[in-house]
């Protein structure tokens, strides 16, 4: 799954994808600049949510499944 998701992210130029040719196989990811645009836009969303778990008194929330 997580290789799915890091396979879609480079298909939209959000993460850039190096393999390594030696064995064992190595393959490294690293944020484009559209990613790291993308990081910055949402780290207000982040905070938005921080704010919010203070304000109701939130420890956790909860993922619905």
């Amino acid at each position: 799954m997580l290789t799915q998701h890091l396979r879609e992210m480079e298909e939209d130029g959000l993460v850039h994808r190096e393999v390594y040719r030696e064995v064992p196989p190595k393959v490294e990811y690293s944020l484009t600049e559209h990613g790291v645009s993308l990081n910055a836009a949402l780290a207000a969303l982040g905070d938005w949510g921080t704010e919010r778990m203070r304000r109701i008194g939130a420890e956790k929330v909860l993922q619905a499944r």
